[in-house]
């Protein structure tokens, strides 16, 4: 049988331009399919490198009507078509689709006097990759709108009526009916914008091509004619249109498609969940400066001074805790007691009645205790293990009033021992510009010896000031209770007073 054709190569000037107008309309067409199947092969090598958790999320399922036109030789008229799709995500970037499409178009055209007419049934099904276009985004964990691309392959079904123009001698003008069922590529671009978790409406448009000899019956003209002479090309298939999208599942156990997260939500739920572990790791629920994994009482009281490994601190180790001890660093004697205060309730020697604790007993204890290390010199060397830590608030250098007791313990110490010098040794955490810092240190070195001055009467030249960077943190936490404070020890010869940091001025200088 031979297929009809419907221009000649002696077409009038008219009809010479509406075939080069259909021709770059294909063009168009092709080139668009071109470009996305280019474009996939990019979006695809991200979607390989995609952060690979990701929730349980719904599928979609979306139904769709539109404008159904065939570019080819014949001038379109209006058709239609609808379907039905379902579609899966299997990341933020990349999902599938399977699209079922019903549909009819017309087309309708003139060569002098003579009438072409096509219709053509079309039934299909196609397999779709889609890629989300604007899924790489960082700064969003969610969209409201989805741009998307896709490409894929199918089979159809179709059924063209063609009237002849009936115009060659002993054809009379008739219809001529083409089935085919061929396998075609398919590609289309849309746009959905999100209603609610459940619901979103978009717009798409998607292009089929034909594969295969039958690729050109789509408005039921062949490539080529009896006489050789040829139509412009095979005939693409077309369909605009709009779409009501349904996410298929419970949003309290599935997430949306993924297509409507973006690969910022699992950035940052990474980000989160760092965070979430470096806390747990630097966690310190009594607030002692001592986080939990290393606190040997994590349960201690607010503001309780204690030890590197989170002990209350009982420094004269009567059972009871320096913050709840009057006397915290006299030690009872053997078969002494104390009582809830740290107060010794039976004294052995003392006053005239027995009681109190005399210079004498003070002196024998700190002999007892310097013996243990093989120090000879008690008089000269007080044991810097009776010399307890002053520790500061976030960047302050203002004594507390709960600090004011042990002061003045220490205070009363230097006193019995007139040829003792303090070294005052301030510190700071590692939060806070080094140059800060270094001011801050020296800051709260100078608030000790001034209050030891000025509350007791202690000589500044027997008071040595230095202090410390953010270098020698006792525990490895930047803000860390236990890297604010001043220690203090027993200042040798070779010990000296530092010069106050560049920067201060001399009220802050001459504050001590």
């Amino acid at each position: 049988m031979v297929r009809p054709f419907l221009f000649s190569q002696k077409q009038d000037p008219l009809n010479m331009n509406l075939t080069s107008n259909l021709l770059e309309m294909k063009k168009i067409t092709l080139l668009l399919v071109a470009c996305l199947l280019i474009a996939s092969a990019g979006l695809q090598a991200q979607v390989a490198s995609a952060p690979t958790s990701k929730p349980k999320d719904m599928a979609e399922l979306g139904v769709q009507g539109g404008y159904l036109f065939v570019a080819g030789e014949i001038e379109r008229e209006f058709g239609y078509a609808y379907g039905i799709h379902l579609r899966k995500a299997t990341d933020y970037l990349f999902s599938l689709r399977l699209d079922l499409t019903m549909g009819k178009a017309e087309g309708q055209g003139k060569d002098g006097d003579d009438l072409w007419e096509f219709e053509n049934n079309w039934t299909s099904g196609t397999v779709f990759g889609v890629f989300s276009l604007n899924s790489v985004r960082l700064d969003r964990p969610k969209k409201k709108v989805n741009l998307y691309a896709m490409v894929g392959g199918g089979v159809n079904s179709f059924e063209t009526e063609f009237m002849t123009p009936g115009q060659t001698p002993n054809i009379p003008r008739k219809d001529i009916v083409e089935r085919s069922t061929s396998p075609h590529i398919a590609a289309g671009a849309g746009i959905a914008f999100r209603l609610s978790n459940k619901i979103n409406v978009g717009i798409e448009h998607q292009a089929f091509g034909l594969l295969g000899t039958r690729s050109d019956l789509l408005d039921g003209i062949n490539r080529e004619g009896s006489d050789g002479s040829r139509s412009v090309a095979g005939d693409i298939l077309n369909w605009t249109s709009l779409q009501m999208n349904f996410n298929l599942g419970s949003p309290a156990t599935r997430s949306e498609p993924l297509y409507w997260g973006s690969l910022g939500e699992d950035v940052m739920a990474s980000i989160d969940d760092v965070k979430r572990r470096q806390d747990e790791a630097l966690a310190d629920t009594d607030q002692d400066g001592v986080i939990d994994a290393i606190d040997q009482e994590p349960n201690t009281p607010a503001d309780v001074p204690v030890d590197t490994k989170g002990r209350t601190l009982d420094s004269d180790k009567d059972g009871v805790p320096d913050y709840k001890d009057v006397e915290p660093y006299y030690p009872p004697r053997a078969g002494e007691r104390v009582n809830e205060d740290g107060v010794v309730v039976n004294p052995i020697g003392g006053g005239p009645n027995g009681g109190g604790v005399t210079e004498d007993r003070v002196q024998e204890m700190i002999d007892e205790s310097l013996s243990k290390y093989g120090l000879t010199e008690p008089k000269s060397n007080v044991a810097e293990w009776f010399l307890p830590m002053i520790h500061f608030g976030v960047d302050s250098y203002q004594i507390k009033y709960s600090d004011y007791g042990t002061l003045a313990s220490i205070a009363r110490m230097m006193k019995s021992n007139e040829e003792m010098r303090l070294l005052i040794i301030g510190h700071t955490d590692q939060t806070g510009p080094e140059a800060y810092n270094e001011n801050l240190s020296f800051q709260r070195s100078a608030a000790i010896a001034n209050h030891l001055v000025k509350q007791h009467g202690i000589g500044r030249g027997r008071l040595v000031i230095q202090y410390k960077g953010q270098e020698e943190a006792l525990v490895p936490a930047g803000g860390s209770f236990m890297n604010r404070r001043v220690e203090f020890s027993m200042a040798g010869p070779s010990d000296f007073e530092q010069d106050p940091p560049a920067g201060l001025n001399q009220r802050e200088i001459n504050g001590y």
